[in-house]
């Protein structure tokens, strides 16, 4: 069969239907990716614009949508911060703090309620009332020195024998009371001493129940003689050596007591060694 020679010969140049449809496909995908980049610049606009708009509460919201995006939404993020902060404290840091234990403590006890709390402390006046003498003349002293619970008055006759230099001024009896309270101030003094360098109630002699045992290891009691000072201006001597203050020092048969800077000697004796 002959070909015509005028019937049309297709080119290698001719448009393919099929290159045709992918052509059309591509320039759609880029036209719809443009388009999904330019709503996307449109969403961050308006919700930056939304952002500026709403209360600091619902920021937190944002930020979160925020870290999920790119890096420029961060970055942006961040400067908003900077911004915030140099603008002053936040709502939080500027709320009141609160205050620790102690010092609501501290500032209870300085409330004027508590003055008006009862105060059941010892004051002291109720001891001083047991101490206090009160004169004829309506004036009234304090006594030093209170007796103990072993307080106990002498089954034995002792004597204080008193020396001025060589010479035996007078002879006292001290087996009738359980203490003598010595001093100058003759209202309160059981055994008044007059030299100067004495204080008031200066010294005193107790006599005192005390538990011992003898060799064979039985316990007994017995009541001996014992010697305080009264924290003396000029101290009590016992054989030429002063005696702590406030302290009990046992006295034995021919001990030598001195008051102060006075020259007279007492001399404990007792009726049985005398």
């Amino acid at each position: 069969m002959v070909r015509d020679s005028r019937s049309p010969r297709r080119s290698h140049h001719s448009e393919n239907p099929d290159s045709r449809s992918r052509g059309s496909r591509r320039d759609y995908g880029e036209s719809s990716r443009r388009e999904t980049r330019y709503s996307e610049r449109d969403n961050d606009r308006r919700r930056d614009d939304r952002r500026r708009d709403e209360p600091q509460s619902n920021r937190g919201r944002d930020n979160r949508d925020y870290e999920r995006g790119s890096s420029s939404r961060r970055e942006r993020d961040r400067g908003d911060r900077a911004e915030r902060g140099r603008d002053g404290p936040s709502r939080r840091s500027a709320s009141p703090q609160r205050r620790s234990g102690s010092q609501s403590a501290k500032s209870r006890s300085k409330s004027p309620e508590d003055k008006a709390k009862p105060n059941f402390k010892p004051s002291g006046l109720l001891a001083a009332a047991t101490k206090t003498v009160e004169h004829k003349d309506g004036t009234k002293t304090v006594l030093k020195y209170h007796e103990p619970p072993e307080a106990r008055k002498p089954l034995v006759g002792w004597r204080l024998y008193v020396f001025k230099g060589q010479e035996q001024t007078e002879v006292l009896h001290i087996h009738r009371q359980s203490a003598y309270l010595i001093g100058r101030d003759r209202l309160v003094a059981d055994i008044a001493i007059e030299h100067p360098s004495c204080s008031k109630q200066h010294a005193a002699i107790q006599f005192r129940q005390v538990r011992e045992k003898n060799e064979f290891g039985d316990v007994k009691t017995a009541v001996k003689p014992y010697l305080i000072d009264l924290e003396s201006t000029n101290s009590t001597f016992v054989n030429g050596e002063a005696i702590p203050a406030s302290r009990y020092v046992e006295l034995k048969l021919s001990d030598v007591i001195k008051f102060g800077e006075s020259q007279r000697e007492y001399v404990l004796l007792s009726e049985d060694a005398a």
